[in-house]
């Protein structure tokens, strides 16, 4: 199954609709506000504009299974990655990536392995997946892993539709 099947809500309310991603490239990133990591949603937003007019969106999910690091409303989200980060980028519901509430859409990224071999559960906030036109994951990188890092710039290049 490719992600573009997956349904998800988006974080304003109805559906996401990731079937409008079909033949794009996607960076899908699990997205806390209350985190160490929380300033990649600049890097974020600096790769979906660098790369949106060659065919590329960065998707923010958020998650509040790591410390409750993500306890805020939809709205509250919205508010604070728009007024922070100034972030420009879809984002989905609140979902769950790991465990027995594990989301559809995490069902389907989980099984990519790493550079390091690691595959399965999310291990924390900003975990990355650069998802090919077909829905296909083909890249993971770790949380610690900046946005603008060699590796994932290079992945989402050769994810981009040709």
């Amino acid at each position: 199954m490719s992600i573009h099947e997956v349904e998800i809500a988006s974080l304003t309310g109805g559906p996401a609709r990731l079937a409008q991603y079909e033949g794009k490239a996607v960076l899908v990133v699990n997205v806390a506000s209350r985190c160490g990591l929380t300033p990649q949603y600049a890097g974020l937003e600096k790769l979906h504009e660098r790369f949106a007019d060659r065919g590329f969106t960065v998707l923010g999910v958020p998650c509040n299974q790591f410390m409750g690091q993500e306890p805020g409303t939809s709205e509250e989200i919205a508010e604070f990655c728009s007024a922070t980060y100034g972030v420009t980028f879809p984002m989905t519901e609140k979902v769950e990536v790991n465990g027995e509430g594990r989301h559809a859409l995490y069902e389907e990224l989980t099984g990519t392995a790493d550079a390091e071999g690691h595959s399965g559960d999310i291990r924390w906030n900003f975990e990355k997946f650069v998802v090919d036109g077909q829905g296909n994951p083909v890249a993971r990188f770790a949380p610690q892993t900046e946005p603008d890092a060699p590796e994932v710039v290079a992945a989402i290049e050769g994810a981009l539709p040709r």
